[in-house]
């Protein structure tokens, strides 16, 4: 086994299923948006690019065009993993991903996770998908990851720990195969000393961030100038 790669003799996902890193945000964005901004979904393809652009809550920062986020929808939607919907004003899209992966609610919501903002300690994962997952205790999410790591193919894996990292993170596979030196390169050694208090008042400001940017997004035509 490479050691650059940990997951070099699992059974990867078949063409069909593997997602391009674009593609993995566009489904991470529409499953997010669903469960905080209700009302503004299924998502117009512009607040979709602001979803997926947003500069909180992701990791890596991605400046996607209109284009690229069009070109992935229509990617996806012929491997029926999204779907779109003609309203009255524009077109809209909601996710098919329980269906295309026969996942439960709360491996989503972990995968949403890990999409968004990448390899993650358990706590992480926790904190930032309160609204998402509803997981009562950290060890519902340990289950929904082991769960997922025990599917053939697998679909998410504990990663060894880089130097400097006092917690196991755990990562997706959507993409195919994980490459260790480049999930080391982009390691933050800032964010391992943060204090948990600290933390977890910065995650409550993003998550209201981000709220506040997916309501910008789609105009209210209720709204009074």
């Amino acid at each position: 086994m490479n050691d650059t790669d940990v997951t070099a003799d699992a059974a990867t996902l078949p063409e069909a299923l593997r997602l391009s890193p674009i593609e993995a945000r566009v489904l991470g964005s529409l499953i997010e948006k669903e469960a905080t901004t209700p009302d503004q979904y299924p998502l117009t393809e512009n607040a979709l690019t602001l979803a997926c652009n947003q500069k909180t809550s992701r990791d890596p920062l991605m400046d996607l065009s209109s284009g690229e986020v069009g070109h992935a929808l229509r990617q996806l939607e012929t491997r029926q993993m999204v779907r779109s919907q003609h309203a009255a004003r524009a077109q809209r899209w909601e996710h098919r991903f329980t269906q295309a992966y026969g996942v439960t609610s709360q491996q989503q919501a972990v995968l949403c996770m890990l999409m968004l903002r990448g390899p993650q300690t358990l706590n992480e994962i926790f904190t930032r998908s309160e609204r998402i997952g509803r997981f009562a205790t950290v060890d519902e999410v340990r289950h929904a990851l082991e769960r997922l790591a025990q599917r053939n193919p697998v679909l998410a894996t504990l990663l060894p720990r880089t130097a400097g990292q006092r917690e196991d993170r755990w990562t997706h596979l959507l993409c195919g195969p994980v490459d260790m030196e480049a999930v080391a390169a982009a390691a933050r050694p800032s964010s391992a000393g943060a204090p948990t208090g600290l933390l977890g008042r910065i995650e409550a400001l993003e998550a209201r961030i981000a709220v506040l940017e997916a309501r910008l997004a789609t105009p209210n035509p209720d709204a009074r100038v």
